[in-house]
């Protein structure tokens, strides 16, 4: 593990037994608390892609608004919010996803995304792969073209990644965490 990316997991918190016992849970705004940590970790982000043309960075709510838009920023493309079912106030296309515990709804703007525009996924953790795959399934409905998904965090034992992969999303990942 290279210094940098040691680094960054140092600067993320665990805490065990939350939101349930037998969960860890990676707590990503100690990261984002701490101003080395948070630039390291948007410049890792941002390299693979720096030079090429990418005309938005998506970021599912909440923390990949902050990641995403750090990211959007360093690349010079526009943001587009990926937010739950009835957050947005105009015309909007949505998308059924699993979760860990159960299904919900996200949403984005009708007019988010034109057909063929590049596009980068951004949050702060891949788990069950539920809220990224719904993403990728609503990015594509209105045409993009999806370049990669970026996570912080990998919780490989959980198989979001496979997931992403499976439907041919480049998936691009900071730090991993086994177990759950």
């Amino acid at each position: 593990m290279s210094d940098t990316i040691s680094e960054l997991a140092a600067s993320i918190r665990s805490i065990p037994d939350y939101p349930k016992p037998g969960i860890i849970f990676r707590d990503i705004t100690t990261l984002l608390g701490n101003p080395r940590a948070f630039r390291r970790a948007v410049d890792e982000l941002v390299q693979p892609y720096a030079g090429l043309k990418i005309d938005k960075i998506a970021g599912m709510e909440a923390r990949g608004f902050i990641l995403g838009g750090a990211v959007a920023h360093q690349l010079s493309a526009g943001f587009v919010p990926i937010r739950k079912k009835g957050k947005l106030p105009r015309d909007t296309v949505r998308v059924a996803y699993s979760l860990e515990y159960g299904v919900d709804e996200m949403e984005m703007h009708r007019d988010a995304v034109q057909p063929g525009e590049k596009v980068i996924l951004v949050d702060d953790l891949i788990a069950t792969g539920g809220t990224a795959v719904g993403a990728t399934q609503l990015l594509r409905q209105m045409g993009a073209d999806i370049v990669s998904a970026c996570f912080v965090i990998d919780l490989p034992d959980l198989g979001g990644r496979k997931k992403l992969e499976d439907l041919g999303v480049d998936v691009r990942t900071l730090v991993e965490f086994s177990g759950h």
